[in-house]
């Protein structure tokens, strides 16, 4: 079966996540999150793509990017994947060993107003939710520790929205059940994140109708 066209378009946000296969261990010391947020930052760089929000975590990654073209984000992403897997290999002098990532990223197109908020929300306190902090702006490889302590280390772009004035205190507090649930089908079936009639408009732009189907629903026999 051939695979599906992978549409992206300059007028939408995306979140886009990877993980490792078997979601193995990507960073282990520092020094392989430090690597990656560099790379992340040279990723964006290299084509027109503006990177909003970001969490590097043991086994995967987040980022929230908004790119200037229609084929930014899957170059970014094909560049930063393959160019991130053959540094980590030749650095743990596993060359040759397989694949380090699970497959192609993932992602899903945003609303550009309180939905990105609550994206941008989820993705900068998944090291206070996975517990590896006791709150979200002390995980350092994130979009949230960059931005509050006006890291140099990477590039971040302002976002299409306002950011509230207590967002600190806002990530920091805990999401809802029915919130995290609405992400995490997005994640899962690529299915655009916003109000019904943006989401269906969404969906038939970028090719994404699939992804708005009852999953286990069958058809109908006639």
């Amino acid at each position: 079966m051939p695979r599906r066209q992978r549409f992206s378009s300059a007028g939408y946000v995306f979140h886009v996540l990877n993980r490792a296969v078997a979601r193995q261990t990507l960073f282990i010391a520092s020094g392989d999150y430090d690597a990656f947020v560099a790379l992340l930052d040279e990723a964006q760089l290299r084509v027109s793509m503006r990177l909003l929000a970001f969490a590097v975590m043991p086994n995967h990654w987040h980022l929230v990017l908004w790119p200037e073209t229609d084929d930014a984000l899957s170059e970014s992403m094909r560049w930063l994947t393959v160019t991130h897997a053959q540094r980590w290999h030749a650095a743990h002098e596993t060359a040759g060993t397989g694949s380090l990532y699970q497959g192609r990223f993932k992602s899903f197109p945003i609303q550009e107003d309180d939905h990105l908020l609550t994206v941008c929300r989820y993705v900068e306190r998944n090291a206070l939710r996975a517990n590896l902090v006791s709150r979200a702006e002390l995980w350092k490889w994130s979009s949230l520790w960059s931005w509050r302590n006006n890291s140099a280390a990477i590039s971040l772009a302002n976002w299409p929205v306002p950011r509230p004035s207590n967002w600190l205190e806002y990530v920091n507090e805990p999401q809802t059940e029915a919130e995290l649930a609405s992400i995490r089908k997005s994640i899962t079936r690529s299915r655009p994140f916003g109000d019904n009639d943006w989401t269906v408009h969404a969906a038939q732009r970028l090719g994404l109708e699939t992804s708005m189907r009852i999953a286990g629903r069958q058809r109908s026999r006639e």
